[in-house]
C-alpha cells in the first residue's frame, strides 16, 4: 500500500531541521526521496524549519507541493533541538530518522531502521567516534567533538561515543522522553540520549563517514562557551526527571 492512500501504516519517518538551507534543500531532499521510494517502505519526510533568513520555507513548500509524503513545519526561533523535538513529535512512522540537510547517509539508514525494527536498540547513533568511524571535518571542530564526549563520559556518565548527528529512534519508546527534555539548541538529542541510557533503553551505534557540505554554522568559540553553559543546564535538567 503507498505511503500517500489513506490507513497506509507508515514505516518510517525522516526528520530533517532546516535552517538557511535553501542552497542544498532541495538537492537533499530529491536524494532522500529517491532513494526512500527505491527500498519500497512506506515513509514520510518531515522538514522542519527554524528561524531562516533565506528563502528556505518557501523551498521546503515548493517541494511539498511536488512530494505527497513531505511534511513541512515551521517555528520563526532558530533553534536545532526544538525542531527535532517538533519533527519527533509530529511523525506518524513507527522509526524516525534524524538527518540534517547537509550530513545524511541512507546506507546508515539501512542498518540504523534494521536494528531499530528488529528491537536491537531503542536508538541508534551514528558515531563519528567509534571503530571504523571516519571524521573528516577540520581538526579543530574534532577536537572539540572529543573535549565534548569526554566531559559527558566522565562527568554525565554517558555511555555511548557520541550523541549528535544521525539518529534513528523507536518513536513509541522515545517520544516521551522527548516531551520531558528541556533543553534545545546543542543539546537537546544529548539529553534525549542521556535520558535514554538512564532508563535502560538500548542505545547502539554505528560508524560513519563525516564530510562537511557547508562550513558549519556557528564559529568554534562561540558554540564551546554556549555548550559549556548548556552542560550546566543540562546537568540540572537531569536531576528532575
Amino acid at each position: 500500500m503507498p505511503a500517500d492512500e489513506p490507513g497506509a501504516p507508515l514505516q518510517v519517518t525522516v526528520v530533517l531541521p532546516a535552517h538557511n538551507e535553501e542552497d542544498i534543500l532541495a538537492n537533499t531532499v530529491a536524494e532522500i526521496m529517491a532513494g526512500l521510494r527505491a527500498r519500497g517502505a512506506a515513509f514520510e519526510v518531515v522538514i522542519v524549519e527554524n528561524g531562516s533568513r533565506d528563502a528556505t520555507l518557501r523551498v521546503a513548500q515548493d517541494l511539498a507541493a511536488l512530494h505527497p509524503e513531505l511534511v513541512v513545519l515551521t517555528s520563526s526561533t532558530a533553534d536545532y533541538g526544538e525542531a527535532l523535538r517538533r519533527g519527533l513529535q509530529a511523525a506518524r512512522g513507527d522509526v524516525v530518522v534524524n538527518f540534517d540537510v547537509d550530513y545524511y547517509d541512507l546506507g546508515f539508514f539501512d542498518d540504523a531502521v534494521a536494528m531499530v525494527r528488529a528491537g536491537k536498540a531503542g536508538i541508534v547513533v551514528g558515531t563519528k567516534r567509534g571503530l571504523g568511524a571516519q571524521d573528516d571535518r577540520p581538526w579543530p571542530r574534532r577536537v572539540v567533538t572529543g573535549g565534548f564526549s569526554w566531559i559527558l563520559r566522565f562527568g554525565f556518565g554517558l555511555q555511548a561515543s557520541d550523541t549528535h548527528g544521525m539518529k534513528a529512534l523507536d518513536r513509541h519508546r522515545l517520544a516521551p522522553l522527548a516531551d520531558r527534555c528541556q533543553l534545545g539548541a546543542d543539546l537537546f538529542d544529548t539529553e534525549l540520549v542521556l535520558r535514554a541510557e538512564r532508563e535502560g533503553i538500548v542505545v547502539a551505534e554505528l560508524p560513519v563517514q563525516v564530510i562537511e557540505l557547508r562550513p558549519a554554522r556557528s564559529p568554534i568559540a562561540r558554540r564551546v562557551i554556549r555548550t559549556v553553559v548548556g552542560l550546566r543546564r543540562l546537568h540540572r535538567a537531569l536531576r528532575n526527571p
